[in-house]
């Protein structure tokens, strides 16, 4: 009886927050945040540069599949969520849309009939995305791209996530005020600023979220703004602060990691190999130089890199080849030594450095578990075509080898990352079969 009355009263305070809701939160479908020229036409190839700039085609393709057609499945802590089609057809993509609709879905995550879009479409970034570039990308998703008749697989989250009504609600507590007003008078850093904090949408990975799931950081004023994350079991490392991925990186690394997903210290992973590959190669060199030297001025504040201590104890045990050395080190020698070297150095843009890197050193492992277990490839990129490939090790090593394994890579060459056990492994290898 307990039970049930239980389950009726949870179900009247949701009725009752729903019609709060419905009565007090309106449906929200920004304007243009610019006035312009009822006859303005962007430039050639605007369109298609700002969809690049937005990353559309890495979550709305899904693998082997025709551009933007979606269908892709998007591992979220809701459940999965299925990209929509937003090619130009008729029926199943966005072919009747108008430009309105275009911006509402852009700004507000609502859809031309009503309906609330998951915010597994940034729509709290592209609130920020310049009225220029809105114009140009519908432009190009309707006079450029192919139509492709392709319904996708529905999105069906268990309860009380699929009540999207609730999201009516969300959106009032987690969206800021749309537009773009930059922190920095330069130009250089402004534009920076622009392509992370809004058609980047780079804090949807690299900020962490708060008690309503919301991105606790959205801006460069913000406190957790690029404090690190995670998503679909890949570390997203901060981009600022003390245990920032890029500190001590000049702007020359930062712009050659996003225009070929590899650079003298690390090699993208994860999600970010398809920012590389669908993204960030595409930009011109001013755009990559741009978001280097915004980075770059977020961590000024920051101690600098201590200078190379020389050898270290790591590199003295594994060279020694003691009979008597641990299990993680004797697994080090015999499955990671011939690319990453006993100096943990790797090499320049082939093999990446496990000295201090931020997926061996994050305070989650499972990014790099992830990495042990399953393996991972570089995107080909225009400047650096050949695809380098990791092979995972999940089938040739248990649970306690890969722990031991991955407690050494973060407690060696100076790295002073907690251990890994058994079951953290157990639990990652479970979540990738």
């Amino acid at each position: 009886m307990r039970t049930f009355l239980k389950v009726i009263g949870g179900l009247v305070v949701l009725g009752i927050i729903a019609l709060l809701a419905i009565i007090f939160v309106p449906v929200q479908r920004t304007p243009a945040q610019t006035a312009l020229a009822d006859d303005w036409q962007p430039e050639e190839g605007h369109g298609e540069y700002a969809m690049r700039l937005s990353d559309c085609m890495a979550c709305h393709t899904e693998e082997g599949g025709e551009p933007f057609a979606g269908n892709r499945a998007i591992e979220s802590p809701l459940g999965t969520i299925y990209s929509t089609n937003i090619t130009p057809d008729e029926e199943t993509g966005i072919g009747g849309w108008s430009l309105a609709d275009f911006r509402a879905a852009l700004y507000d995550g609502v859809r031309p009939d009503g309906t609330h879009l998951y915010p597994a479409m940034p729509y709290e970034n592209f609130r920020h995305i310049t009225e220029e570039d809105v114009r140009a990308m519908y432009d190009y998703f309707m006079n450029e791209v192919e139509p492709v008749n392709q319904q996708v697989e529905e999105t069906a989250l268990s309860f009380p996530f699929d009540q999207r009504w609730g999201l009516r609600l969300w959106k009032w507590v987690a969206l800021d005020d749309p537009g773009f007003v930059p922190e920095y008078d330069d130009p250089v850093l402004a534009r920076g600023e622009y392509i992370v904090e809004g058609p980047g949408h780079c804090s949807a990975c690299h900020s962490p979220r708060n008690t309503v799931m919301a991105q606790a950081g959205l801006q460069a004023g913000d406190p957790e703004f690029l404090a690190g994350g995670e998503i679909a079991g890949w570390t997203a490392p901060p981009l600022r602060g003390p245990q920032s991925a890029v500190r001590g990186w000049s702007e020359e690394d930062i712009a050659m990691i996003l225009g070929t997903g590899r650079n003298a210290h690390a090699a993208l992973n994860g999600e970010m190999q398809l920012v590389a590959r669908d993204s960030s190669q595409y930009f011109t060199d001013e755009d990559l130089g741009a978001v280097a030297a915004f980075l770059v001025g977020l961590n000024d504040d920051v101690e600098p890199v201590a200078e190379d201590p020389g050898e270290t104890e790591t590199e003295r045990l594994l060279a020694s080849a003691s009979p008597d050395m641990g299990l993680g080190a004797r697994l080090y020698i015999d499955n990671c030594n011939a690319c990453h070297f006993v100096d943990g150095r790797g090499a320049d843009e082939v093999f990446p450095e496990l000295a201090g890197n931020s997926l061996v050193t994050a305070e989650s492992p499972r990014g790099l578990l992830t990495m042990i277990l399953g393996g991972s490839q570089l995107p080909s990129t225009a400047l650096r075509p050949y695809r380098l490939q990791m092979p995972g090790f999940g089938q040739r090593l248990d649970d306690e080898e890969v722990a031991a394994l991955a407690s050494f890579l973060r407690s060696g060459w100076g790295n002073s990352a907690a251990a890994v056990d058994a079951a953290t492994v157990a639990d990652t290898r479970a979540s990738l079969e």
